[in-house]
């Protein structure tokens, strides 16, 4: 089972993790920031990563702290769940139209994070969401979850649809480097014999 449960408690936000790799894309996110939630749902669904995400954060303030922290349970639990990495093909990429907006994401699980972000927003804000934290979120996830990411924005005009096909994208890409290779399910992969 390619799954994991966390959860992560700070005096900002209390949150909670579950995924299943092997899902279907199933998912039940709430973290009090409905557009973030949205995109998470997105995030599921084409991934094929059952998800259901708990957060009570400190929204008070701003949805900050609540955005970058899910990005870092959530790359814990991606990496927990995808373990040694035995089997998996490691890289992924998707080039992902939505209406105006065109993203590629290019990623590869390999234990050395580093995010390279040119995706810039039309508009500072999704109706009270800062569009900022869309790369707040995936510095986070690739970072903790081990991530070599990189998404770029081709096109685009409208913030919405630039966002929610990175998030797409991303979903993608990761679908794509998670399966198993039935060709090397039982090896690393990596000439190092180690990701």
């Amino acid at each position: 089972m390619r799954s994991a449960s966390i959860t992560r408690k700070t005096a900002e936000t209390d949150i909670s993790v579950k995924i299943d790799l092997d899902g279907t894309g199933t998912y039940d996110n709430q973290t009090g920031v409905g557009f973030f939630d949205h995109m998470l749902d997105q995030l599921a669904r084409h991934a094929l990563i059952d998800m259901e995400i708990r957060c009570k954060g400190d929204l008070h303030i701003d949805d900050h702290h609540t955005v970058e922290d899910v990005g870092i349970a959530l790359g814990q639990a991606l990496a927990q769940a995808v373990g040694d990495k035995k089997g998996i093909r490691r890289y992924g990429a998707c080039l992902l139209p939505m209406d105006d907006a065109l993203v590629r994401a290019a990623l590869d699980i390999s234990g050395r994070p580093y995010l390279v972000w040119n995706l810039a927003m039309p508009t500072a804000q999704i109706k009270t969401f800062d569009t900022e934290l869309v790369r707040e979120f995936f510095q986070a996830f690739s970072t903790h979850g081990g991530l070599t990411l990189h998404v770029d924005a081709l096109h685009g005009i409208n913030s919405h649809h630039v966002a929610e096909a990175a998030f797409k994208s991303v979903a993608r890409a990761l679908r794509d480097a998670l399966e198993i290779d039935p060709r090397k399910a039982d090896a690393i992969p990596s000439t190092k014999g180690t990701l």
